[in-house]
């Protein structure tokens, strides 16, 4: 059995200092995701996003970033999933997208808040249509009964709606607006560079983490 405490290695990859970095989190976050992109790494998009429910208690999963403006990030689920209900009642989450390839990580911290009607149908008609079906067939976090219920599920709502399946009214999307982000790259020694932005009323503070 393999000693998990032995499991190590050194970050030599890359460095990050305050001169380095744009003024503004977000640019410098399209720097490093155009530079994930350009790496070819198998899902530079797939970030981890930590919510808090209504009885303080955390949960964790990974979904797939489909906008980042300087409005903020955009994901989208189903509402009456177990993270789409912790972010309604306790609007709030944290976002990190880890890079291993590069030693890179983003930490983003933030408020949230739903994407509008018209934001959410937009997307969801950009869909594959078999993506616009799964929406109605799976009802996410909840107990079923075995796959073959999803894909009954699935096959009514085809015959139903065939080409054109309207939103589910329970699904659409959500914006974290950042408050706090942090751009860690790996450095040796356990040294790594950590760049802190913070939101301090309309201006970003840049600030140096010890690691």
């Amino acid at each position: 059995m393999t000693n998990l405490a032995d499991l190590r290695k050194s970050y030599m990859k890359g460095s990050l200092s305050e001169e380095d970095v744009k003024p503004n989190p977000i640019d410098q976050f399209h720097i490093w995701f155009d530079q994930a992109q350009n790496a070819d790494l198998p899902e530079p998009n797939a970030m981890t996003v930590a919510s808090v429910d209504a009885d303080g208690k955390p949960s964790a999963r990974t979904v797939l970033i489909k906008e980042v403006t300087p409005a903020g990030f955009v994901f989208f689920t189903n509402y009456e999933s177990r993270k789409g209900q912790a972010l309604i009642n306790n609007p709030h989450a944290a976002l990190l997208f880890f890079w291993p390839e590069l030693e890179r990580q983003i930490r983003v911290e933030g408020s949230v808040e739903k994407l509008s009607d018209q934001e959410s149908d937009d997307y969801f008609h950009s869909r594959p249509l078999d993506s616009r079906i799964g929406a109605w067939a799976s009802p996410q976090s909840q107990v079923i009964s075995s796959r073959m219920q999803l894909v009954k599920n699935a096959a009514e709502y085809a015959l139903k709606f065939a080409l054109n399946p309207p939103r589910p009214p329970h699904w659409g999307g959500f914006r974290v607006k950042p408050e706090i982000l942090e751009f860690w790259q790996g450095r040796p020694s356990r040294l790594h560079d950590r760049i802190q932005y913070i939101l301090d009323a309309d201006t970003w503070k840049i600030q140096r983490l010890a690691p």
